[in-house]
This record gives C-alpha cells, sequence and structure tokens, in this order.
C-alpha cells in the first residue's frame, strides 16, 4: 500500500469501516445517493460495512487505492459501466421456486383459468415477473401455466421476466439449476418440463420459451408496449424509500389490465395513490376497485 493511501486512511476524514481502502462517511453518502438515484434502493449507514465488503472487490479489481477514486470513476464519463457494476454488486437476490405458495395456488385458481381459455381463441396473456433474480419466480409461473395448459408456449402466453442485474439474467437465460434449488418443485411438474444434466437440472424448451428475460431497471423506462395480466412484483420495493414505492407502485397501474393482479411480498404494503384505486383479492394480492373478471 502506497504511503498516500495510508495517510488518505489514518490522517484523513474518520473512516466507517477499518479496512485495506479508505472509506469515509462523505464517501458512503456518494455512493448510497448515487445507488438511491440509478436503482431506487435505499440504504442508511448501518449497511456501511455491508457497502465496503461488496465493492471492495471492485477496487482491488479497478486497482484504486481509496473509496474516494472510486467514486470519482463513477462521477466520471468513463465510469459509466462501473455504475452497472456498482449496483450489481450492492443487489440483493434471494429467490426460490414457489417462493410465498399461497400466490401461486391464487394464480392457478383465480387467475389463469379465463385467461388461458380466451388464449385458445388467440388472445394474448402476459404476466410480468418486475426483480426476477436468477429466473426461479418467473419460471415457477410459467410452470403454473404450463400444468394448467402443457401447449401454452404454442400460443401467445408469454411470461417477462426482468432484472437489473445481468448476471442473474443470465443465469436464468441459461436455466440451470441445482439440486437444493429444486427441492420446492413438485416432482411431477420436474420430471416434465426439466431435464436431467449431472447434478443439475435444466429447464425445458417449452419452458424456456414461455419465459422472455429482458434487463430493466424499475427507475428507467419501461419499454413494454402490452399491459399485462398479472404483474409479480415481490421483496422489491421493499428496498426502495416510500416516495420511490409510491412511484413504483402508481406506473404498475397504467401496464395493468382491467382485471389484472398485482403480487407483492408479504412484508410490502401498497403505498401512495395507487392504495386509492386498488383492493386486494387475497393475502399481498390487489386488484384494481371494481374490476370483474
Amino acid at each position: 500500500m502506497s504511503a498516500a493511501s495510508s495517510m488518505s486512511r489514518n490522517d484523513g476524514p474518520e473512516q466507517l469501516v477499518e479496512g485495506e481502502f479508505a472509506f469515509s462517511a462523505d464517501d458512503f453518502r456518494r455512493i448510497a445517493g448515487l445507488l438511491r438515484e440509478l436503482s431506487g434502493i435505499a440504504i442508511t449507514e448501518s449497511k456501511a460495512t455491508l457497502v465496503y465488503s461488496r465493492l471492495a472487490k471492485r477496487l482491488r479489481s479497478l486497482g484504486l487505492e481509496s473509496f474516494r477514486d472510486y467514486c470519482a470513476l463513477l462521477d466520471r464519463r468513463e465510469g459509466l459501466d462501473e455504475r452497472q457494476q456498482m449496483i450489481v454488486a450492492l443487489t440483493t437476490n434471494v429467490t426460490r421456486f414457489f417462493r410465498e405458495q399461497h400466490h401461486f395456488d391464487h394464480l392457478k385458481a383465480e387467475v389463469l383459468p379465463p385467461l388461458l381459455a380466451a388464449a385458445r381463441t388467440g388472445a394474448p396473456v402476459r404476466i410480468w415477473s418486475a426483480g426476477c433474480s436468477n429466473g426461479q419466480e418467473p419460471y415457477s409461473i410459467a410452470l403454473a401455466i404450463l400444468s394448467l395448459m402443457p401447449d401454452a408456449p404454442d400460443h401467445d402466453v408469454r411470461v417477462l421476466a426482468t432484472d437489473i442485474d445481468v448476471n442473474m439474467l443470465a443465469q436464468g437465460q441459461e436455466g440451470l439449476y441445482g439440486a437444493a434449488a429444486m427441492g420446492p418443485v413438485p416432482g411431477e411438474l420436474r420430471a416434465r418440463w426439466f431435464s436431467r444434466e449431472g447434478e443439475a437440472w435444466r429447464a425445458s424448451d417449452a419452458l424456456t420459451r414461455l419465459v422472455v428475460f429482458n434487463e430493466l431497471n424499475l427507475m428507467g423506462a419501461w419499454p413494454m408496449k402490452r399491459r399485462f395480466d398479472a404483474i409479480f412484483c415481490r421483496n422489491v420495493v421493499i428496498y426502495f424509500d416510500d416516495e420511490t414505492q409510491s412511484r413504483v407502485f402508481d406506473r404498475f397501474l397504467s401496464v395493468m389490465t382491467p382485471t389484472a393482479r398485482l403480487y407483492i411480498g408479504h412484508s410490502e404494503r401498497i403505498l401512495g395513490p395507487a392504495a386509492e384505486r386498488l383492493e386486494t383479492d387475497g393475502p399481498t394480492v390487489y386488484r384494481l376497485k371494481g374490476a370483474r373478471p
């Protein structure tokens, strides 16, 4: 470590985290502010150690000596790619097949039957997994569809899977999952719609044809042209502050069909103007007020 780096750590601003790289409260505020601006994720100084540990790897790979240098890079034009790397590093990806099973039970019992009946006459069906992580949620939705309509891929039925993390999207597109991840998938669905590949399981062609993966930042533009019959946005907005949550929920309303459902996480709640326009249709399931199937 250079003498300049040592002086920065020991004689400069007070450090939030003691370690290899100088990391001050000002550095944290700059990173937290940029993270919120770019992704909507809000973090406080209580997450300083987490931020340090995850971004220290980036500093090493870039050959930087302090977080001050890293913040300077993020502010420069040539730091645009690194901004995405920062978001990926600080994004939490927790997922599993059929997480919150009651949502999939509701989807199969209340939402899919009329939609799939209409699909057989040529009507489009669109479901959005917003914050899809490595694909286990959208593939769970697709498995629910296939359990009711095995030939769904031959109709205009699609699940849009979006996430801000391109690494997670790549895993979803590959469709390969270890035995531990496959545990929640019922045996009959696993046998029919996956194939064994060593110690892992690969999603079948029919399953992958139903799911379209795309990079999307919920804070950015939403280029989708069709409205959605169901939106799964679960355990995503919990990382946003109230103002950002309210804005996202309001935007969801603009892309929902009149009878669409919105599924959110068990610890989340609808905020802002959307709370006046939505009503419950089951535990953490919402529909537009006055809507009828």
